[in-house]
């Protein structure tokens, strides 16, 4: 297959490219409140810092309208903990969170997302998702109340996990964005942060980026900036022909890239989770009976029914039972917010002796998701409300199947056929993983109950921030975020951008216009970027290994990145990812070094630090560059309620949201 690459190298006539070419031009922006990155966070962000009276502008890399981790829908709501039907409170939902994380969380984005994810859903209702069973479609189940006609998941005793239709909940946000005078500028790519003075560890006091369509520089001046550019992917896998992600493939760290370059602090880089993708099945396309198909029959090659048993291992004689918390359990927390359940908290499951039983011949190879065998109401509820509305399976999976013919009355869906002791743990449900093979865990930004950074002027949301990552945590914290730069950008001092920082970083992005003759293209970088990172900061780490790998990154920088040619703007902006990819992965290889015992908390492992989880590293590990090099401080996990006026979370929250400027 010829690529555009091969005709540029070729010197062959190549198509037209279909937009205006304005390489070296800038355009200049002035705001209020810039918004980096137009996923769900950042169009909460958006709407409720406009709603606070400020000017607003947003760079998006891709459109708005379907952008992001969440883009193309949601199908469930989690820690709505103030809905009318909850059993939960923000503060106990909290402290349990923080505790199943062994405090390795981030208290304030919990928080906050328990008390106002349910807010930021009825502002969802309000601009037009729906969010209820107004038609009656579930009328009779168990997991719906008459009286709100809200619908719950998982654990329908405690009622803070709702059900929603919200497979068009970024075209409502982005409608009420353009309703409110947002502006948006789409298929512009942050690629640094501007601050006072141009140095590092400074105010931030605005951004550059660049048109992936026009090769266009944009610079903008802002005196408060929300970043919001969810969590990174291309790290450790990279292919265009596979896509089977879980991730929005436009995702490259340039979150990350930027703020590190700025001076800002990061926790919990060092953390990583498995990853089977590319190569896997679609999510959810298999089923999963611990997660988006929680409550499904699984059953094996002969039709026998594997058991469900509650948190005490106690076998569940019938379905409604799957969806029950067990005797004295207060409520379940499941993984959506990717804090594994403690055993207090534990979901109902299936007999987590599967592998042991498949093993000796008790159930054969392959099992198969059966949901035939649930009641209408919960069979229509995973099929067709939840994988039908989930951005990452209404596509791929409900409606290919659909039109394939499938049918939930009657059929079933292959579970792939993997060791046994995978069948033990969720996320392997979609195809089997090896070490080497990684995705982003919780790192991220270091924030305070203002969801601030390190970094004057810096504000953060979703999953730029560490422990984010779910849909309504991007909701809730967006909200927030927003409210609190608006209210930075009211009283903020107006600075002048530093000349010679944006006249560096025009050369830097320009840079591969500058190369003739023969090159490597984007996707060899980048290809090349991963396997560095699987040999040497896999899910088995040393210090020589990991010192190798900083090296190799450091040798990619001066030697294959300074070879990329490129054809087109696309190809220009594909090539700039290709250096943000390289920051994270040394940005994660230094917090790795930093951490000299293993972890279970953070799925770590240093085999030269064999010790798991010993006492005197219980701790956060906050990195950051300053003047080119890296300085680690140690945190206590608890720094958030260190606050001698304010030691609660509830009272931390109220302290704060006192001191916004309305």
């Amino acid at each position: 297959m010829t690529t555009w690459h091969d005709y540029y190298q070729q010197e062959a006539t190549v198509p037209a490219w279909p937009y205006p070419i304005r390489y070296g031009e800038e355009k200049v922006i002035q705001t209020d409140v810039l918004i980096l990155g137009g996923g769900i966070a950042g169009c909460h962000a958006a709407i409720n810092a406009r709603r606070k009276g400020v000017k607003v502008a947003v760079l998006e890399k891709a459109a708005t309208k379907w952008s992001g981790n969440g883009g193309a829908g949601v199908d469930h709501w989690l820690s709505a903990c103030t809905n009318p039907c909850s059993q939960v409170s923000p503060e106990a939902f909290t402290i349990q969170a923080m505790s199943d994380s062994g405090g390795y969380d981030c208290g304030p984005l919990r928080y906050i997302n328990a008390k106002e994810s349910w807010d930021a859903l009825l502002d969802c209702e309000q601009m037009g998702m729906q969010i209820r069973d107004v038609n009656g479609e579930f009328k009779g189940a168990a997991f719906r109340d008459d009286k709100t006609q809200l619908m719950f998941a998982y654990d329908y005793e405690s009622k803070y996990d709702l059900r929603v239709y919200g497979y068009n909940v970024k075209p409502t946000l982005y409608k009420e964005m353009k309703r409110l005078g947002v502006e948006i500028y789409d298929r512009s790519m942050v690629t640094a942060l501007l601050t006072s003075e141009g140095e590092q560890g400074t105010r931030v006091v605005g951004a550059v980026g660049l048109n992936t369509r026009t090769g266009e520089l944009i610079i903008v001046k802002a005196k408060a900036t929300v970043i919001s550019t969810g969590l990174p992917g291309r790290i450790w896998l990279f292919s265009t022909e596979y896509r089977p992600t879980f991730r929005d493939p436009n995702l490259t760290a340039e979150g990350v890239a930027i703020a590190w370059q700025a001076g800002a602090k990061f926790v919990r880089l060092e953390e990583t989770y498995p990853d089977a993708s590319p190569l896997s099945y679609i999510a959810y396309g298999v089923g999963n009976a611990h997660n988006t198909w929680h409550g499904c029959s699984i059953v094996d090659a002969n039709g026998k029914e594997v058991p469900w048993v509650d948190r005490d291992g106690k076998d569940l004689k019938t379905v409604g039972e799957r969806f029950q918390r067990s005797p004295g359990q207060a409520f379940t927390i499941g993984s959506g917010l990717r804090i594994p359940p403690s055993y207090e908290n534990q979901l109902t499951r299936l007999t987590p002796d599967l592998p042991e039983r498949i093993e000796k011949g008790e159930f054969a190879l392959p099992l198969y998701a059966d949901l035939s065998r649930l009641p209408e109401h919960e069979r229509r509820a995973i099929f067709g409300l939840m994988v039908g509305n989930e951005g990452k399976t209404r596509v791929p999976v409900y409606d290919a199947l659909t039109k394939a013919g499938f049918d939930p009355d009657l059929d079933m869906l292959q579970v792939p056929v993997m060791h046994p002791s995978a069948y033990q743990h969720a996320n392997s449900w979609a195809g089997m993983d090896v070490p080497q093979w990684r995705q982003w865990g919780t790192g991220g930004l270091l924030v305070n109950w203002d969801l601030r950074t390190s970094l004057e002027g810096l504000y953060a949301a979703g999953g730029a921030i560490y422990g984010g990552g779910a849909h309504s945590s991007a909701a809730a914290s967006g909200r927030y975020a927003g409210r609190k730069a608006a209210s930075y950008a009211r009283t903020a001092a107006d600075v002048d951008l530093d000349t010679h920082q944006i006249e560096s970083e025009k050369s830097r992005v320009y840079a591969p216009l500058e190369r003739s003759g023969r090159g490597i293209g984007w996707k060899e970088l980048n290809a090349g970027i991963c396997r560095i990172m699987q040999d040497y900061c896999g899910q088995y780490k040393t210090e020589e290994t990991l010192k190798v790998g900083l090296r190799l990154l450091e040798e990619v920088r001066e030697a294959e990145a300074s070879k990329v040619t490129v054809a087109n703007p696309h190809e220009l902006a594909r090539a700039v990812e290709c250096y943000s990819i390289i920051t994270a992965g040394e940005a994660v290889i230094h917090a790795s070094l930093a951490r000299k015992a293993s972890s279970a908390r953070l799925n770590f492992d240093r085999l030269d630090y064999p010790s798991v989880d010993p006492p005197e590293w219980e701790k956060l590990l906050a990195i950051k560059q300053k003047n080119g090099r890296v300085a680690v401080d140690e945190m206590p996990l608890d720094y958030h309620l260190r606050s001698p006026y304010a030691p609660t979370y509830q009272e931390n929250y109220q302290y704060h949201c006192d001191l916004q400027t309305d």
